[in-house]
C-alpha cells in the first residue's frame, strides 16, 4: 500500500498544481481581455450555462456524487492502510516508546545466520509478526542445518528486547560448492 500511496501522492499533487496554474491563466486572461466571452483554455461560460440547467435530482449528479464518495473512501483507506510497519521494542522505562524498522531486524538476523561456515548465503525478510529466513547451504547440509539456523535466530530474538516475539520460518536450499 505504501507503494500505491507513493505513486498517488505526486499524481494528485500534479493534478492540483495543474488546476491551480489553469485557474491563474484563466483569471489573468479575464483581466487582460475583459470584453471576451470565452475562457482562454476552458470554456467557462458554456460550463456555467449547462450546470445552471442541471438540478440536484438529475441522474448524472447522483452518479458523480457516488463516484466521488467511493474515490474519497478508497483514498482514505489507502492512506490508513499504508502506515509504517514498525516493530515495538521494550524501552528502558515504561513511558518511553521505542521502535525499530523491519529492515534493521532482518539485517541483524541475516548477520547472525551468515556468521557460520555452513551457510553459504541467506536472505531474510522480517515484519512484526514473522521472520522468514531462506538459507543456502554448502553441499547437502540436511535438516540439521535448518535446526541450527532456527536455533541461531531464536537465540538472537531472545537477546533482543522485542515487545512481541515474531514467528520464525526457515527454509534451506543446497548450493554446490567446493568439496
Amino acid at each position: 500500500m505504501r507503494v500505491l500511496l507513493r505513486v498517488l501522492a505526486p499524481l494528485l499533487g500534479l493534478a492540483v498544481a495543474g488546476t491551480g496554474v489553469l485557474l491563474v491563466l484563466e483569471v489573468v486572461a479575464a483581466w487582460v481581455r475583459p470584453d471576451t466571452t470565452r475562457g482562454l483554455v476552458v470554456p467557462w461560460p458554456d460550463w456555467y450555462s449547462s450546470l445552471g440547467a442541471t438540478t440536484w435530482t438529475d441522474t448524472p449528479v447522483a452518479g458523480v456524487a457516488i463516484g466521488l464518495a467511493v474515490l474519497g473512501l478508497l483514498l482514505v483507506l489507502v492512506g490508513l492502510l499504508a502506515r509504517r510497519a514498525d516493530i515495538a521494542v521494550d524501552g528502558p522505562a515504561p513511558e518511553i516508546t521505542v521502535t525499530t524498522s523491519p529492515r534493521v531486524l532482518a539485517r541483524l538476523v541475516g548477520r547472525r545466520v551468515r556468521s557460520t561456515d555452513d551457510v553459504a548465503a541467506a536472505s531474510v525478510t522480517a515484519s512484526a509478526r514473522k521472520v522468514r529466513v531462506a538459507a543456502q547451504a554448502w553441499n547437502d547440509a540436511g535438516p540439521e542445518l535448518r535446526d541450527s539456523v532456527r536455533g541461531r535466530v531464536d537465540e538472537l530474538l531472545d537477546e533482543l528486547p522485542l515487545h512481541r516475539r515474531p514467528r520464525v520460518a526457515v527454509s534451506v536450499q543446497d548450493r554446490e560448492g567446493p568439496r
